[in-house]
């Protein structure tokens, strides 16, 4: 293996979170190493992949969630999650949390347009 990285080929993945106080559900995209808030989480992705089309569905993303003490402003150190989701089984590995519930939809080249109309 050379010395050179190769790019992620699916660098963002698109994530639903529902908020158990509003019973809204919001969908939200994080590239690779950048964390992005829900609520009062701070979602950061470490890598994402799915199969290709003609290989059986697996998406995967590992990811970690860090709980932000909104008194403070700031994060905890220490993850409340931290491990694989899969899409197609939103189950096997989820965020337990009272407030919030997320769940991996796919992983994708590049993130949705900012101004998407829809709020």
């Amino acid at each position: 293996m050379s010395g050179a990285a190769l790019a992620d080929p699916y660098p963002v993945a698109t994530f639903s979170g529902l908020d158990k106080t509003t019973a809204r559900v919001t969908k939200f995209d994080a590239s690779i190493g950048k964390a992005v808030r829900f609520g009062a989480l701070e979602v950061t992705v470490r890598a994402c992949d799915k199969k290709p089309p003609e290989e059986r569905p697996q998406t995967a993303a590992y990811v970690e969630i860090r709980q932000i003490d909104e008194e403070k402003e700031q994060v905890e150190p220490t993850p409340i999650f931290k491990g694989w989701m899969f899409a197609e089984s939103p189950g096997l590995n989820a965020l337990e949390h009272p407030v919030y519930d997320v769940w991996l939809n796919t992983c994708k080249t590049s993130a949705a347009p900012a101004s998407s109309g829809n709020r």
